[in-house]
């Protein structure tokens, strides 16, 4: 089938599709033996012996004992962190495009000092300050800790997610609304807020995975019994399985971020379908440029 050009590149030629041929098959050739070099390490140290495996497939204590209470845990800490930071995230970017200078410049100076501490350091900041000043249980606190610190970094990058999505909209979408005499705060919640949604949902949608992900810091620093905390109980019960644990364990969070990412295209689907949408997009790439602290868009940016 003969290609066509596009706007992005000319149609190759025949010297360029040769090159890419040999391209293709170098980094082939690359591929398979990075993976023949770790699959013979992996097979000379044991770890392919159907011993360490097989107690995924033919013993339920593994699952009942150890990966299902941890898999629950990474759920509830990722959905409650998720639940908390969204509406906060929210909040803080729409404070942030607010007329009142106090306002945006409250919200501006949480956004960008939560945005500039490391999750980790949040984390073991909250663990510490609960153990000292609120009386919880230390069987809970690690789960109050993670939690605590996925919401504080998260809801700063949300916000500008948020504030990105709202200053993304054509700016006629503003000048319809006052015509018809809505105020301001009509104006976002009636027509502003509803349209970003679908504009900000593969940037919010990319930082929900990075809080499934994080929930992995609380078990490797606070002893948080999450998906990762499992591995080490589960090596040392059957054989120094690591490397086994470790796959079942990765794919797990695969399989909860596809079924995250999968939802969410359905969603954003659904929403463009019922002409939802202004065709304004913050995508994923964006979502790395708005957690690094610093200005990248104000509300004086004339870019809607």
């Amino acid at each position: 089938m003969k290609t066509k050009p596009t706007v992005l590149y000319d149609v190759p030629g025949p010297r360029a599709r040769r090159r890419n041929v040999l391209w293709t098959l170098l980094f082939l050739v690359a591929l398979a033996a990075v993976v023949w070099w770790v699959v013979a390490s992996l097979a000379d140290k044991g770890q392919l012996e159907w011993s360490k495996w097989a107690p995924f497939f033919t013993d339920a204590r593994v699952w009942e004992t150890y990966i299902l209470p941890a898999l629950k845990n990474t759920v509830i800490a990722a959905g409650l962190a998720m639940v908390i930071a969204l509406p906060l995230g929210a909040l803080l970017g729409i404070s942030r495009l607010s007329d009142h200078r106090a306002v945006r410049g409250t919200a501006g100076t949480v956004v960008e000092f939560f945005r500039a501490i490391p999750v980790l350091i949040l984390m073991l900041f909250a663990n510490e300050a609960y153990s000292e000043f609120i009386d919880i249980s230390p069987d809970v606190r690690p789960l109050y800790a993670v939690v605590t610190g996925l919401v504080l970094y998260n809801a700063s990058v949300l916000a500008e997610v948020v504030r990105a999505g709202i200053l993304a909209l054509p700016a006629g979408q503003t000048d319809a609304a006052k015509a018809i005499g809505m105020r301001k705060g009509q104006t976002m919640t009636y027509v502003l807020l509803p349209q970003s949604v679908t504009a900000m949902l593969p940037a919010l949608v990319s930082q929900l995975v990075v809080i499934v992900k994080d929930t992995a810091l609380g078990g490797a620093m606070l002893g948080f019994s999450e998906l990762l905390a499992s591995v080490r109980p589960m090596s040392a019960n059957y054989g120094a399985n690591t490397i086994a644990c470790f796959t079942v364990v990765a794919v797990l969070f695969v399989i909860l971020n596809f079924a995250l990412t999968t939802f969410a295209s359905w969603l954003e689907g659904r929403l463009r379908r019922g002409k939802k949408s202004t065709g304004a997009v913050v995508g994923v790439g964006a979502v790395e440029e708005l957690a690094t602290p610093g200005e990248h868009m104000g509300p004086t940016d004339e870019t809607k």
